[in-house]
């Protein structure tokens, strides 16, 4: 079995968070994609309750293929690597690849563990809109620009391999979210 692991605040969760769960489960083949809500993002501040943005998440998480975990929680885990490593001991035969927005890779490098994630997992790193230039020249990116692999064979590639996944793209964003909210 092949699994996508999207974590995040999902603060709230959106139709790009589902954008890109899709787009990964359908381009690399996955049996499953877990979105992995994280306790509290170490990198953001005032997240609301865990359970508000695991219901948040599970509203736009559609279908049988999509699974919302509270993993880390129940790992004991704060870090995504630490969770990772964490989900690859409990279930050894489960093929896992980490999967997130191209937002997000412009400050992967200040993930903990970063390195690590990379060497140890497949990553799929879905274009979001406007971070094409930032994700190119990321850090990691640069680093890790040996691995790059085309997205048909990432799920079945062994670490480090990641893929750039293309396609139409979807605008909404939590932080714009979050905004509107605010103002009313």
């Amino acid at each position: 079995m092949t699994v996508g692991v999207l974590g995040g605040s999902f603060n709230p969760a959106h139709e790009g968070h589902a954008h890109v769960a899709q787009t990964a489960l359908v381009r690399l083949g996955l049996d499953r994609v877990i979105w992995l809500v994280t306790p509290q993002n170490p990198l953001k501040r005032d997240a609301p309750p865990l359970e508000a943005r695991m219901a948040s998440a599970r509203s736009f998480a559609r279908g049988p293929s999509m699974i919302v975990s509270d993993a880390e929680v129940r790992l004991g885990q704060r870090y995504t690597w630490d969770a990772l490593r964490g989900l690859q001991a409990r279930h050894p035969g489960v093929k896992f690849v980490w999967i997130m927005g191209a937002d997000n890779l412009a400050d992967f490098h200040r993930w903990r563990g970063w390195i690590d994630i990379l060497r140890r997992f497949p990553v799929a790193v879905v274009s979001r809109p406007g971070s094409l230039l930032s994700s190119r020249f990321a850090p990691a990116a640069k680093r890790f620009m040996h691995a790059r692999t085309p997205a048909p064979v990432l799920a079945r590639s062994p670490a480090p391999a990641w893929s750039y996944l293309t396609g139409p793209l979807d605008p909404t964003s939590s932080t714009a979210l979050r905004a509107k909210a605010k103002r009313g």
